[in-house]
């Protein structure tokens, strides 16, 4: 008898047990409890202040922007991990700013012959060089600028390109902007030039400098000379590459000219002007030679340097592309890309 009334009670208490069970998994306390993290989280955003609450939702945007990337990595140039390098001058001249130019239709940048877009503030320049890369004279200037962590734009001809590709890789290391100089630094303006001719001459010169550097320079392009053909302009601008010309001329061409002749010139024009785009030329040695005084001048006197940078990469042409690559071979270039220096050095004098 006293095993039945057990076996009886158990069998109550378990039916009972399993009725709770039931009643809490089915009834909507389950379901509340499923729903109350959210609810949770949910509620301290409520509480907050509107600042608070606007910079909340401004952490959440981003965090979910970084994580959805819009478009596939590519691979990042050279530059980048050169540009990221802290500079070690604490007294450098550095880059006050950067400006992004977007070069659709051709702007022409320089008061000599293009006042339209003066961006430039009170004691701002921009330092360019011409006839890009020479031999010891470019990784001289490489060095006078890396000394005071500044930057410039370097306006290659494709021929010095095709002959020293690895210097120009240099120039783009060091976080520098490459743009064009035409391919043989012929006169665009010359009366003889054809418009084929001037095609040609612009045209090769931006697929030798792609060529060079093994990624599209800026479309960033100065007249030899400053001589502007205006068909040559107006090819350009269909092209979309802007131009320069500059607003004070260093005359370091000049077969008089000096490292004092060069850094006098261009300061006492610079104080009268009180900003510009400076014009110098990499190919000559007595400016390597006058670089460093003159970097040194420019912070003395308060100057700052904007290093301008292009929108997009240039776009070159398909044909001219494979024309270059094709006569690469005919070019002399240096043995095994080895500089000059390192295979001829004088011994005696």
């Amino acid at each position: 008898m006293r095993n039945a009334l057990g076996l009886m009670a158990a069998c109550v208490v378990s039916a009972a047990l399993i009725a709770a069970i039931w009643f809490w998994t089915s009834s909507p306390h389950t379901q509340l409890a499923s729903a109350a993290p959210a609810t949770i989280a949910a509620a301290p955003a409520e509480r907050l202040s509107p600042a608070a609450a606007a910079r909340a939702a401004a952490q959440d945007t981003v965090e979910t922007t970084a994580a959805i990337p819009e478009a596939p990595a590519t691979a990042a140039p050279v530059v980048v991990a050169q540009n990221a390098a802290p500079c070690a001058n604490p007294d450098a001249l550095g880059v006050s700013r950067v400006v992004e130019v977007d070069t659709t239709g051709g702007p022409g940048f320089g008061s000599q012959h293009f006042k339209q877009f003066d961006f430039l503030q009170d004691k701002e320049v921009v330092l360019t060089f011409d006839d890009s890369p020479w031999p010891v004279n470019t990784p001289a200037v490489l060095k006078a600028l890396a000394d005071q962590c500044t930057k410039a734009v370097f306006f290659s001809i494709g021929k010095h390109a095709s002959y020293h590709p690895e210097l120009l890789r240099q120039v783009l290391a060091a976080g520098h902007t490459v743009g064009t100089h035409t391919w043989s630094h012929a006169n665009l303006n010359g009366k003889k030039m054809t418009q084929q001719q001037i095609k040609d001459e612009i045209e090769k010169g931006f697929s030798a400098v792609k060529l060079a550097l093994g990624t599209a320079p800026a479309p960033f392009f100065r007249f030899p000379e400053l001589q502007h053909n205006p068909w040559a302009v107006a090819y350009l601008g269909q092209r979309n590459v802007a131009i320069f010309s500059c607003d004070l001329d260093s005359f370091d061409f000049r077969k008089t000219s000096t490292p004092d002749k060069v850094v006098q010139t261009v300061m006492s024009k610079l104080d009268k002007l009180g900003k510009g785009i400076i014009l110098m030329h990499d190919f000559q040695k007595h400016t390597a030679e006058a670089l460093p005084e003159l970097l040194r001048r420019l912070k003395a006197g308060g100057y700052k340097v904007v290093q301008m940078k292009a929108k997009q990469p240039l776009e070159t042409l398909a044909e001219y592309d494979e024309m270059m690559r094709k006569d690469e071979s005919k070019i002399p270039v240096a043995a095994a890309g080895r500089p000059i220096n390192s295979v001829v050095q004088t011994v005696s004098q």
